[in-house]
């Protein structure tokens, strides 16, 4: 099986947080289509014979392109390989994008899973993020979308400046009294060079302190579970059977082939792992589709250790003890490393695997980089 991601760099405008490779050019549109047709068909050899199992649209804003060149794209695809009868066609969206004829259009095109960006439903939270939609908005584009779609997913992002206990309360709130079937919960990430790490430099605003941000991880962790989502990776939470498809194989190293600009991709052969990326240029892959891999690089026994402890870490299928026994030297070390973090409340293990603790998922980066490199 095999899963498929297409990045669409294009926005409206840069929101004051993301770092993401996009464009606001918009004119380019139709010429980036033409190099993604020309793209998929010089990689069609990658496709041939494989199932397809679940396909993502990212960006950028999938929603904010004509849905006519997404079912284009999607045609193309089938012509090369088979789609699973059940599988999962997921486009990210910004609400003020979403009509009833467009979520109808995608729905005709094939897309079963809308992840909306929704970020919070808070008027000031949404303006300092450099959101174009209201709260309103949000919640009437869900509703309509919760009708036409097997799966609805919300992100939300805490931590914002000037956010406290009671705004991030009132966005949970507001969120799960929707029913989605999915949440994405993000702690606020202030990446350099963007629009919010510029005004957070200048002193012009301060984000929450780290004690407060866990604060606000841990109402989430606690709100999830008693409105019955499972947590099922650090940042995100579903109801049964509503899990992101795509994210998760990704997650469990299983190959994808990524399409279009900055998109990346994980090939996987008995003897080798390759890992490669498109060039983060829409110019350049325009002008030459033909030649858009700009990083190839075949992962080493080490590399491809570090990948399965680091990502098994993150969701809760449990990272293997027999794997890691198996690894000799850096296997061991990694279980030496464990009880340090069992003894604070961190890890647990059972038949045979290693999980995060509820505690553990504020640390999962730390403690992977602990395990991994001491």
């Amino acid at each position: 099986m095999l899963t498929l991601y297409l990045h669409i760099p294009f926005c409206k405008a840069r929101c004051s947080y993301c770092d993401f490779y996009l464009v606001t050019q918009t004119e380019h549109v139709s010429a980036f289509f033409r190099a993604l047709f020309i793209e998929t068909a010089l990689r069609s050899a990658d496709l041939q014979g494989q199932r397809i199992s679940a396909i993502h649209f990212g960006g950028g804003t999938p929603s904010f392109v004509p849905v006519r060149f997404l079912a284009e794209w999607l045609d193309q695809v089938a012509s090369f390989s088979t789609f699973a009868s059940d599988i999962e066609i997921a486009l990210e969206a910004n609400p003020e994008d979403l009509t009833a004829e467009t979520m109808d259009e995608l729905r005709a095109a094939g897309v079963t899973r809308i992840s909306l960006g929704v970020q919070s439903f808070i008027p000031e939270k949404l303006k300092i993020l450099g959101r174009k939609h209201s709260s309103l908005e949000s919640q009437q584009v869900t509703a309509s979308a919760l009708r036409r779609f097997d799966s609805v997913s919300l992100d939300l992002i805490c931590g914002v400046p000037g956010e406290d206990c009671s705004m991030w309360d009132a966005d949970l709130h507001a969120a799960l009294s929707l029913r989605p079937q999915h949440l994405s919960v993000y702690m606020l990430s202030v990446e350099p060079k963007t629009m919010l790490h510029h005004k957070i430099a200048k002193g012009l605003l301060a984000v929450p302190d780290d004690a407060v941000q866990a604060a606000f991880y841990e109402e989430a962790l606690g709100k999830m579970a008693c409105h019955g989502y499972s947590h099922y990776e650090v940042s995100n939470f579903c109801q049964p059977g509503h899990h992101s498809r795509y994210n998760l194989a990704s997650w469990m190293r299983e190959p994808y082939l990524g399409f279009g600009p900055s998109a990346h991709s994980f090939l996987v052969t008995e003897e080798r792992e390759i890992r490669m990326a498109n060039v983060s240029s829409l110019s350049r892959y325009i002008a030459a589709p033909h030649d858009a891999v700009a990083f190839r690089e075949e992962l080493s026994a080490e590399e491809r250790f570090t990948e399965q402890v680091f990502l098994s870490l993150r969701i809760n299928i449990g990272l293997d003890v027999e794997f890691l026994l198996k690894e000799n030297k850096l296997g061991h070390l990694v279980l030496k490393s464990i009880d340090q973090f069992r003894e604070r409340g961190w890890v647990r293990q059972h038949a045979g695997l290693i999980y995060l603790t509820e505690k553990g998922f504020l640390f999962a980066d730390f403690i992977a980089g602990a395990l991994i490199f001491g």
